[in-house]
């Protein structure tokens, strides 16, 4: 698999990316790679960076609002140092987690296409299989979890997304589905507060 800094897979997305950093030199505006404890139990896959948030921080969901949701809750269940996320200038740490994306650059609209993330499937495959035995999966969204699936050779039949959805796989690892913690779900009420928080007391449930 190709060096993640200097993918060019994917034609739409490169020009994309160089389109936002004409716009905005300060940004990041590369491949977001991975973030947190290289030894986790716990990896959480998103979709996509955010124009302003992982797309600017380099790091995932740091700088928009699914990141100050997601960054509150798991510092709430012991999973990060501190409760917000800027980028790499602050001092943020994660506990036995590990958090990524399905697609690695910011899509226009966010809406990568398919031939996108299948391209970009390879670098999840390889960061799902660095788990330990026993591992949980958060797949934040339908994408994500279909990407999952996708990356362990599992067919998309075998479980349909669905909130608080729990699968077994292989080594004793689990699967779990949320709503993407995004604003238009908290607007839209399809995600609430304390629904995502029942996602986190089950996986704590599960690994600790």
């Amino acid at each position: 698999m190709n060096d993640l800094h200097g993918c060019q897979l994917c034609p739409r997305l490169v020009a994309y990316r160089n389109l936002q950093k004409s716009r905005f030199p300060d940004y990041h505006c590369l491949p977001v790679a991975a973030f947190g404890d290289l030894d986790a139990t716990l990896l959480i896959v998103g979709l996509a960076p955010g124009l302003h948030g992982a797309n600017a921080s380099g790091r995932p969901f740091s700088g928009d609002a699914s990141g100050r949701v997601l960054f509150e809750v798991l510092h709430q269940y012991g999973f990060a140092s501190r409760p917000d996320s800027r980028g790499g200038d602050d001092d943020l740490q994660l506990i036995d987690c590990r958090i990524t994306n399905a697609v690695k650059c910011l899509p226009p609209q966010n809406r990568p296409s398919g031939e996108e993330i299948r391209h970009c499937n390879p670098y999840l495959r390889g960061e799902i299989s660095q788990l330990q035995a026993g591992s949980v999966i958060l797949s934040l969204g339908a994408i994500a979890h279909r990407s999952v699936l996708r990356a362990l050779d599992l067919p998309q039949s075998r479980m349909r997304f669905q909130h608080l959805a729990e699968l077994s796989l292989n080594d004793g690892t689990r699967l779990i589905d949320s709503y993407h913690c995004s604003r238009y779900n908290f607007n839209t009420g399809r995600l609430d507060r304390r629904m995502f928080e029942q996602v986190f007391e089950r996986i704590v449930g599960l690994i600790r």
